[in-house]
């Protein structure tokens, strides 16, 4: 599969059938998974010529962007969340083509004056692509994007000051259908997937930096891409204040349901859950219940994957450090060589 990173020459047995063989893993995710009734995961056909693009990169630019226009815009946070996500599919009709883990630049409409006393046109703001390269409706003739709304909330005001909120992130969750939107990209080359289909994937995120995985267990599991038939293990960490917070729940569970020797799904509900220590549940608490696993599937060449908020980095880098001396690594030599060997993949903002 052009544009991606190479694969292993490491010839391994499945990691599912590997997987498959502990029945206490196998029992610890279906304890995560919820009932499903009448819930079937299905592959699609897709337009395989998409398979040939290659690696696209910057195709469009800011002094000559694409023009697409939303089709929906949906919330898909609870009452309870805190702060409000929305899933956005727009029509690009295919000619703005990307593969999955690219982020697309979106343009909001307006101008703004610079430092200088110029008014100019807003700058671009990057989203990861919230969907493989087929889009939602398995055509290639959409593309998704996951967007939170940013808001200010002032403390003289008691309330949202409208002055401060998000340009770009409001325009986009405020979009009726048909809306224009003004693109560029696609960008990004960190978070691509690796080209063997038995590779093992551990995805970290927290909020919106779901989106790119999203694109990744598409691709894996509902997909009829003959080029690419996952074998392998995907392990996605999900990092939200709580319940109502959930991005995409109701897709994952139905995954997890369908492949539960294939895909595994833990979540750290800050406000919720307690870690081993008593404290809030936080992403790195999460993945550390996992230490041992998780440096085993590093030490047999698993990828991890980390997106979110810049913030949650330190903590994780902290917790696998303690981890890695605790089981008498060279932490240092140990981090290193993951990167050598590209096994980590960092895109945080």
């Amino acid at each position: 599969m052009a544009g991606v990173m190479s694969a292993s020459s490491v010839q391994r047995p499945s990691v599912a059938k590997a997987f498959a063989a502990k029945p206490a893993a196998r029992t610890a995710v279906r304890a995560n998974v919820r009932a499903l009734a009448k819930t079937e995961v299905k592959r699609h056909n897709v337009p395989l010529e998409l398979e040939e693009i290659g690696l696209p990169m910057n195709t469009f630019g800011p002094k000559a962007p694409f023009k697409a226009k939303v089709v929906s815009v949906e919330r898909i946070v609870g009452a309870n969340a805190t702060g409000e996500t929305c899933h956005i599919i727009i029509q690009t009709d295919g000619k703005i083509p990307f593969v999955e883990g690219q982020s697309y630049g979106v343009i909001p409409p307006g101008t703004k004056i610079n430092s200088k006393g110029k008014e100019v046109p807003h700058g671009t703001r990057l989203y990861s692509i919230a969907a493989t390269r087929y889009g939602d409706n398995f055509d290639g003739q959409t593309t998704s994007l996951c967007v939170r709304r940013a808001t200010y909330w002032c403390p003289e005001l008691k309330a949202d000051d409208p002055a401060k909120k998000g340009i770009c992130s409001n325009f986009l969750c405020d979009a009726a259908p048909g809306t224009e939107i003004t693109m560029t990209g696609p960008t990004g080359k960190v978070l691509l997937l690796p080209e063997d289909p038995n590779a093992v994937i551990i995805m970290v995120a927290t909020g919106t930096g779901i989106a790119p995985f999203r694109s990744f267990w598409r691709r894996m599991f509902l997909e009829n891409v003959p080029n690419y038939k996952f074998t392998g293990l995907a392990w996605l960490f999900m990092g939200v204040a709580n319940s109502d917070a959930k991005l995409y729940d109701e897709e994952i569970q139905a995954i997890a349901t369908a492949y539960p020797d294939q895909f595994r799904i833990d979540y750290a509900l800050s406000r919720e859950q307690t870690n081993r220590r008593g404290g809030k549940m936080y992403i790195q608490d999460k993945v550390e219940e996992y230490a041992d696993e998780v440096f085993d599937l590093l030490n047999n060449g698993a990828h991890m994957y980390f997106c979110g908020l810049k913030g949650m980095m330190p903590g994780i880098l902290e917790m696998l450090e303690r981890v890695a001396k605790e089981k008498g690594l060279n932490w240092e030599e140990f981090y290193e060589g993951l990167k050598h060997k590209n096994q980590i993949h960092v895109e945080v903002y």
